[in-house]
């Protein structure tokens, strides 16, 4: 069993200041997950009549996305490619002091504590995130030919859940490398080629909006992707997004 102290920013709403408070968590087993270690320190704290540390969570498997918590500087904590929910406290110490604050943007306002507001990613998936066209009926998975590079590397981008810790740990609070997955993933499929230079212009267009900063290639994103999506993604959604432009001046020229 462990014992340690946490030191966990506390905020009322996106308006209040905000302030690190320390709490101490104690008979810490390293079974626990991360969260649940959360758990058993707010059940002492209700028990006190205090408030409870507010934190987002959901599926606590990995899959949602949801636990966004910057972990002694690290979106996500020290474990790479391990979301919060599945970070467990077998990889600290006896005594350690940890730092637990919430993600770290101007596109993602601070609801309260370590709850911050995401909605801005999901502007960008409602800008270009589908396929609207008319597929028709389900075709059998043979009859379109795929080459298995492609078909990788677009199971690679859908493996993005739009954690936001990306954003998190760029200092330009960019969120290219989750745009780009979600570009990459169609713009590698036939089904989303159709609309491949309308989906680019707008999610790009819909980052941007949101007040997200640009990329200058420090790769901290991917390593702090729980889903460790490669940057790569990012030149080829540079590559589609120069594609259209050229593209769509040559539609202005009279060209095809």
């Amino acid at each position: 069993m462990m014992n340690l102290k946490l030191k966990v920013w506390r905020q009322k709403h996106a308006q209040d200041k905000g302030k690190i408070v320390d709490y101490d968590a104690k008979n810490v087993s390293p079974d626990q997950s991360f969260l649940e270690m959360l758990d058993v320190v707010n059940e002492e704290l209700i028990l006190k009549g205090q408030e409870p540390i507010v934190f987002d969570h959901d599926c606590r498997e990995g899959i949602c996305g949801m636990c966004s918590q910057t972990i002694n500087g690290i979106p996500h904590g020290p474990e790479r490619g391990t979301t919060v929910c599945q970070l467990h406290m077998r990889h600290f110490k006896d005594g350690d002091t940890i730092f637990i604050e919430p993600w770290r943007a101007r596109a993602f306002p601070v609801m309260k504590d370590l709850i911050v507001d995401r909605s801005a990613l999901d502007k960008i998936i409602q800008a270009g995130g589908f396929v609207s066209v008319d597929t028709g009926g389900c075709p059998d998975g043979n009859s379109l030919p795929i080459a298995k590079d492609d078909a990788e590397d677009a199971m690679d981008a859908a493996a993005c859940i739009g954690c936001g810790a990306c954003v998190a740990a760029c200092k330009n609070a960019s969120a290219m490398l989750f745009v780009s997955a979600k570009v990459g993933h169609f713009a590698k499929l036939p089904q989303g080629k159709i609309e491949r230079e309308r989906r680019v212009q707008a999610m790009v267009k819909a980052m941007d909006d949101a007040g997200f900063g640009n990329c200058t290639n420090y790769y901290e994103c991917e390593a702090v992707c729980p889903k460790e999506i490669s940057v790569r993604f990012i030149a080829l959604m540079n590559r589609e997004y120069l594609r259209t432009i050229n593209h769509l001046g040559r539609k202005k020229a009279g060209g095809f």
